[in-house]
């Protein structure tokens, strides 16, 4: 009886991850069916399969909107938040990790507090304080909010990932002749590789996909990202939804691609970053 009473919560348990997994599917599918629609095949039934293959929408994203160049607004935005948020986290991580000081605990719990903030109640005087200091409408100004709500998190768990590292490796290497930073970038770092890969990848998420500072902080339209671009498919009267489903694809492909390739890592770096000790 208690095997039979395990099987069926085991087969009660697999049915609803199934659906859950269902549930996470069935939108992409749904958006990848209304993108290879047209106009009228939308309207008519927004549920119902494309009668064709339709890449008409995909070719119409490239050649008669600015996508391109938002995917490269993004990707140039992406990379160099990621790319100093990796280094000034490590390092800031490192710190607080190895030296107990005063105000060590102040200067920690003040990044933390960054977590907590929520982003849209700093709208109003975020897009004021760039105003005035006419930072709006540049290259760089999304990189200034993108790395500073990026560092917090980044710390915490590079932080935690660090103090799990034994100490006697750092030791050896004075030992051997190395130096602070030698052995900071050539035997630390590359133990945090899981960590930082991990860090990269939420981060890649977060830059990638965010909406709302590049929507008041930067007007030009040579500057736009992807999420402000895709806007752009709303007419004054009507929306091309069939286009705009091609263009949400177009912009998920590269988050998906990445999710694909490591999202074990992430599992595993995130559950090793979360021990402490």
């Amino acid at each position: 009886m208690k095997t039979i009473g395990k099987n069926v919560v085991r087969g009660l348990v697999n049915v609803i991850m199934i659906l859950f997994s269902c549930s996470c599917i069935f939108p992409i599918l749904w958006l990848l069916s209304s993108s290879l629609k047209t106009q009228k095949e939308f309207a008519q039934s927004s549920m119902a399969l494309p009668s064709s293959l339709n890449l008409k929408n995909y070719i119409s994203v490239f050649t008669e909107t600015n996508m391109l160049r938002y995917i490269g607004n993004s990707l140039r935005n992406t990379v160099l938040s990621v790319g100093i948020i990796i280094i000034v986290s490590f390092l800031a991580a490192y710190v607080l990790s190895r030296f107990r000081f005063k105000g060590r605990n102040v200067i920690y719990n003040y990044f933390m507090i960054g977590m907590l903030i929520p982003i849209h109640a700093l709208l109003v005087p975020m897009y004021v304080q760039f105003k005035q200091a006419g930072l709006t409408n540049h290259w760089y100004t999304l990189l200034l909010p993108y790395i500073a709500f990026g560092i917090p998190i980044s710390i915490m768990l590079i932080e935690s990932y660090i103090s799990s590292v034994p100490r006697e490796l750092e030791e050896a290497a004075a030992i051997d002749g190395s130096g602070f930073f030698m052995t900071i970038f050539r035997i630390i770092f590359p133990l945090t590789g899981p960590i930082l890969a991990t860090v990269a990848i939420i981060q890649f998420f977060a830059v990638w996909n965010e909406f709302s500072f590049a929507l008041i902080l930067v007007s030009k339209e040579s500057l736009r990202t992807v999420p402000v671009g895709l806007t752009m498919f709303k007419g004054a009267y009507t929306i091309d939804y069939p286009r705009m489903m091609a263009g949400i694809l177009v912009a998920m492909f590269p988050v998906m691609l990445l999710y694909f390739i490591f999202s074990k890592r992430i599992i595993e770096s995130m559950v090793a970053g979360a021990v402490k000790g």
